[in-house]
């Protein structure tokens, strides 16, 4: 079993697994985080004991992303390639979703099978905000999760869903209130894991099936878009204006 670790730690009881980002308040993640998320994810999938994976946070926000506003450019590329894991995964993914999920963090959010969310949730594709294109594989799994125009529309106003919104589109499976938000998604888990294991596996492959070779695809061309608005002044401007809490002026260029 792997141990924990200061920005995730990890337990695993009655079948069920739960993985917690410990990085409040904004739960940003680089390739360190999402590697040893990755990481417990791949060995769980192979662990006779754990049936199903809980994915949670510490503090009000689920995940905010990758941190922009930090000096040193992220590398999107090695970022990507330690998060394939996750998508590859042969034990079901719970995310319990408590607040924003933004950006980076709404493709963590919808790279599992199912969200247990609150009303205070708030999942955001915020790219066309920064001036950047989506990564994390957004471009394939969001309209995968809810269809091309619903994804095409978050994508390209940048909205807001809460967590109401979130399970009237598809976008989360169940809403409950926040103080019962980690035990709910432990309790969907513990019902996946009561049922017969071999025939739970099966239907993991069968669903995923071609979903990481499809995410690793987008990927690589999110890769490409990014790298080239990351050198944009719309991009520093996308990123300044967030740091100072205004709205941008992008200038196209």
């Amino acid at each position: 079993m792997l141990e924990s670790a200061e920005c995730l730690a990890i337990s695993l009881q009655n079948g069920v697994a739960v993985l917690e980002m410990r990085r409040p308040p904004h739960n940003f993640f680089d390739q360190e985080l999402i590697g040893r998320i990755a990481s417990a994810v791949e060995e769980l999938s192979e662990t006779a004991d754990c049936r199903a994976i809980v994915l949670v946070s510490q503090g009000k926000v689920f995940c905010a992303g990758a941190d922009f506003v930090k000096p040193g450019q992220i590398d999107a590329r090695a970022l990507y390639g330690a998060a394939l894991p996750i998508f590859r995964r042969r034990k079901p993914l719970i995310a319990a979703v408590q607040g924003p999920a933004i950006g980076g963090g709404l493709g963590l959010a919808v790279a599992a099978d199912f969200r247990i969310v609150a009303p205070e949730a708030r999942f955001q594709g915020n790219f066309v905000r920064i001036g950047l294109h989506p990564g994390f594989g957004l471009t394939h799994t969001l309209p995968r999760l809810l269809g091309t125009q619903a994804a095409y529309s978050m994508l390209m106003t940048g909205r807001r869903v809460d967590g109401h919104e979130a399970v009237r589109i598809g976008l989360a499976d169940q809403l409950v209130e926040l103080s019962e938000l980690r035990q709910a998604a432990i309790n969907f888990a513990g019902t996946i894991a009561s049922g017969a294991p071999l025939a739970i596996r099966t239907i993991q492959t069968a669903l995923i099936a071609g979903l990481a070779e499809a995410v690793e695809q987008a990927m690589a061309r999110e890769f490409i878009e990014q790298e080239k608005l990351f050198a944009t002044e719309d991009f520093r401007e996308g990123v300044l204006a967030t740091k100072e809490k205004r709205p941008p002026a992008f200038k196209g260029r």
